[in-house]
C-alpha cells in the first residue's frame, strides 16, 4: 500500500524542478538544454528530494524550506546519471533512449556540466544561516561521489577488490548523496550538529541498502526495470554479487567465472551461467541479508531522532520500499 507522503511530496517536487527549470527552455542556448529537460522529462522515483523534504517537515518545518536543496540533489543525481550512462556504454534509461544514444557523446558531456551547475542555482536559495553548511555539504557529497565512480572504474582493472572495497566504494558513489539528501532537508529546517550527523547515517544506511538492491535488480530483475538486464555480469563488474561469489564459490563456480571473464560480446548465455553461479555461491541471498541489516541500521537512526510515530511510520515505509521495490 502506498504512503500518502510519496505522492504528495514527489508531485511537490516535481511541479518544483519543472518551474525552476522553466527558466532554462529547451529550445534556448543552442540545445544545450534540451538533453536535460529530456532527461528530467523520462520521470524517475525522485528519492532524493523526497527524502529531503521528508528530513525537513520530521524537524517540524514546512516541506517548502527544503525545496532548494531537494532540487540541487536531484538535479545532481540525474548529471550523474547523464554521465554513468556514457561511460557504461549504456543504451537505455528508464527505458528510453539514453542521452548520448539520443544526441552524442559530447551533448550529454557538456548537459551534464551544465545539470550540475543548475544544481548549485538551486542550493544556493538555501535562506539564511543554512546557506554556507548546505553549500559545504553538496559540495563534499559531490566529490566523494566522483570519487566513488573513479573507484568503480579502477576496480576493472584489479583482480584483486574484496567485497569490504566495494562496500567502501558503493558508500561513496550511492550512499553519500542519500545521506546528504536527508542532512541537507535537516539543515534547511534549522537542525544543526549531532542531529544532522544523525540524519547523515540515516541516509547512508539507506543509501547502502538501495545499491544492493540496485545489484540484485540489474541480475536477477527483469525488462520491465527499463535497463538492460544482465548489464553487470556482461560487463565483468565487480559488484557485489560478482566479489561474494569470487569469494565463497567452489571449485565449479570459480570455473564458470573464469570461462565467461572477458567475454564482453557474449549473449544471454553468459548471464544465465554467471546467475546460475551467483545462486550457487550463495551470493544472492547474502546480499539481501545484508540489505536487510542496513535498513535495520537506518531504523536505529530514526528511534535516536526521536520521531513522533507519523513521521517514524513514514522512514519505515521507505526502509521496506528500498528493499521490496522493482525498479
Amino acid at each position: 500500500m502506498m504512503h500518502p507522503n510519496l505522492p504528495r511530496l514527489k508531485s511537490a517536487a516535481d511541479q518544483a524542478l519543472k518551474e525552476f527549470l522553466s527558466q532554462w527552455p529547451s529550445d534556448a542556448g543552442d540545445g544545450l538544454y534540451a538533453p536535460i529537460h529530456y532527461l528530467m522529462e523520462l520521470g524517475g522515483k525522485r528519492l532524493r528530494a523526497v527524502l529531503a523534504l521528508s528530513a525537513a517537515e520530521a524537524e517540524g518545518a514546512p516541506y517548502q524550506v527544503a525545496m532548494p536543496v531537494a532540487m540541487g540533489v536531484e538535479l545532481f543525481h540525474n548529471f550523474t546519471l547523464m554521465h554513468d550512462d556514457i561511460m557504461d556504454a549504456a543504451p537505455l534509461r528508464r527505458g528510453q533512449a539514453t542521452v548520448h544514444k539520443k544526441w552524442d557523446e559530447n551533448a550529454a558531456i557538456l548537459s551534464g556540466d551544465a545539470m550540475y551547475t543548475l544544481a548549485q542555482v538551486a542550493i544556493a536559495e538555501v535562506p539564511g544561516k543554512g546557506l554556507a553548511p548546505a553549500l559545504k555539504l553538496f559540495n563534499q557529497t559531490a566529490l566523494e561521489v566522483c570519487l566513488g565512480q573513479q573507484s568503480d572504474m579502477a576496480f576493472e582493472l584489479r583482480g584483486d577488490v574484496t567485497v569490504e572495497e566495494y562496500k567502501e566504494m558503493i558508500r561513496l558513489k550511492t550512499s553519500v548523496l542519500v545521506a546528504a539528501s536527508l542532512a541537507l532537508g535537516a539543515i534547511a529546517a534549522g537542525a544543526e550538529g549531532e542531529r544532522v550527523k544523525t540524519w547523515y547515517r540515516l541516509g547512508e544506511e539507506l543509501g547502502l541498502a538501495f545499491q544492493m538492491q540496485d545489484d540484485l535488480l540489474d541480475t536477477f530483475g527483469d525488462e520491465q526495470v527499463g535497463k538492460q538486464i544482465g548489464g553487470d555480469i556482461l560487463a565483468d563488474k565487480k559488484t557485489y554479487l560478482r566479489l561474494y561469489t569470487q569469494e565463497h564459490g567452489d571449485a565449479d563456480v570459480q570455473a564458470v567465472l573464469a570461462k565467461w571473464n572477458g567475454e564482453r560480446d557474449a549473449t544471454s548465455t553468459k548471464v544465465q551461467e554467471v546467475r546460475g553461479a551467483m545462486v550457487q555461491a550463495g551470493a544472492d541471498a547474502a546480499a539481501r541479508e545484508v540489505m536487510h541489516a542496513h535498513v535495520a541500521n537506518a531504523m536505529e537512526c530514526v528511534d535516536a531522532l526521536g520521531l513522533d510515530e507519523a513521521h517514524r511510520n513514514w522512514f519505515e515505509f521507505l526502509g521496506g520500499m528500498v528493499t521490496q521495490r522493482t525498479s
